[in-house]
Parts: structure tokens; C-alpha cells; sequence
């Protein structure tokens, strides 16, 4: 069994996005900058976005069942390429997209640290100078999140969802803050997360799950976000961070 040890989630939010004009933006060490998207802003790009794609993307996205699914899939590679290669000033298809050990994607012997994230009906990409985590959820999403809340969140965050306004929106605020820290540190979305609690202002916490254990840092800042109309973002980094938000 794995030796617990101290971790510390900062968490502030959520507060209203601002989205600034489309430009050619590269992060600056404090900070993280993010494009979002809906998916239907995106529909024109579908065929020029598939041709960026490498032939293990486009196999991956072959696998999947739906043509949403495969649509949302093809839009938000295509448009984490179009992004990096804009960043690096390179030709995107020539990008060498790795997958760390739970999936993460990287680019090895390149300093840029990135995240993807999408939901039904939306896409973020997130640029840093630090280890990044982002994740985006729809208030569309139809989902029995009581019961998943009693699995995941832990006995804390199940009674202040409970007592909150708006139980829904206020497990999606939890549940990206989750997913964020997970992806920020790289170990992706754990069975076991009634240790990682992001609840409150200040979260001090004793961790054991073996993998989180061994990947995650002494600490997380995490932000959460309203963006556009019906979207909810969190975005996680080890340090403090400012955030910019554009158009994609």
C-alpha cells in the first residue's frame, strides 16, 4: 500500500471569463492561455482540421461510433494543432504528438505545456510554461450527478453540493476542478478520488492513491470559470497563474 503524503489545492472561483479577440497569443511563466470554442463555431473546419491530423489520430478517431463523436474528436486535435504549430511556428502536421504514461499528450524536447479538453458540445485548449490541467464541462450534460457524486466526491463536497442553489452546476464546478488537477499533474481520471477534495478555499489533504502519490506535485492552484453561455472550465497548475481566455 502506498505511503500517504501531503498535498495542498488552492481553489478560487467560479468567476466570469472574459473572451478577447482571436490573436496569436504564447503564454507568458505566470500564466496559462486558453482558447474555447463551441462546437458549432467549428463546423466549417472539419475537413481542413482532419487533414492536420497524423494516421494514428485519424485511426483513433475512427474508432469511434457516432459521427459526433468522431466530429468533436477531429475538431479538437485539429484545432490543438493549428494552436501549437501557430505557437511554435511550424507546420502542425509536422508535429510529433507522445502520450504520457496515462495518455497525456506531449511534445518531447519541447518546453510547451498543453492541454485538451471537450465536452458534447464544446472545446479548450490551454497553453503554459508550467505542467497544465483543463477541463470543460456543458450545463447541457444530462447526468445523475448525485449518484455520481456519492462514488467520487468525498463526504464533504456531497453535503455542500446538497446545500448549494444549484446542485448540478455546483458538481460540475467540482468535477472539472477534479479532472484539471488530475490532468495537470498527468495520471488522468482515478476510480479512487475521495482524497482529492476541492470543496473549499484552501484544501490540505493526505493522498495515497499509488500513481498520485508518485506524479503529483506538493501543490495545485485551480481556477474555475464561467465561459460563454453554458460552459463551465477549471484549469490547474502548480503555481500561482493569471489567465487570458480568446475565441477559438
Amino acid at each position: 500500500m502506498a505511503k500517504g503524503r501531503a498535498l495542498t489545492v488552492h481553489c478560487s472561483g467560479p468567476e466570469k471569463a472574459r473572451l478577447r479577440e482571436h490573436a496569436d497569443a504564447s503564454p507568458n511563466p505566470s500564466e496559462i492561455v486558453a482558447w474555447y470554442a463551441p462546437l458549432e463555431n467549428l463546423q466549417d473546419r472539419a475537413t481542413r482540421y482532419a487533414e492536420l491530423l497524423d494516421a494514428e489520430e485519424l485511426q483513433r478517431a475512427d474508432r469511434f461510433r457516432f459521427v459526433h463523436d468522431r466530429e468533436r474528436f477531429i475538431l479538437g486535435h485539429g484545432l490543438l494543432r493549428e494552436i501549437l504549430g501557430r505557437h511554435l511556428n511550424a507546420d502542425p502536421t509536422k508535429l510529433e504528438l507522445q502520450r504520457g504514461e496515462f495518455g497525456k499528450p506531449f511534445l518531447r524536447g519541447n518546453p510547451v505545456h498543453f492541454n485538451l479538453s471537450d465536452t458534447k458540445d464544446g472545446l479548450l485548449v490551454a497553453l503554459a510554461q508550467q505542467p497544465v490541467g483543463a477541463d470543460i464541462e456543458t450545463l447541457h450534460r444530462s447526468t445523475d450527478h448525485t449518484s455520481v457524486a456519492e462514488h467520487y466526491f468525498t463526504p464533504n463536497e456531497v453535503a455542500g453540493m446538497a446545500a448549494a442553489k444549484d446542485s448540478k452546476r455546483r458538481f460540475l464546478e467540482l468535477w472539472t476542478r477534479k479532472e484539471a488537477v488530475l490532468k495537470a499533474c498527468g495520471v488522468g481520471l482515478m476510480d479512487d478520488l475521495h482524497s482529492l477534495e476541492v470543496g473549499r478555499v484552501l484544501n490540505d489533504l493526505t493522498i495515497s492513491h499509488p500513481e498520485f502519490v508518485r506524479m503529483a506535485a506538493a501543490e495545485y492552484h485551480v481556477r474555475t470559470f464561467e465561459v460563454g453561455t453554458h460552459h463551465l472550465v477549471s484549469l490547474a497548475a502548480e503555481g500561482e497563474f493569471g489567465v487570458r481566455f480568446f475565441g477559438a
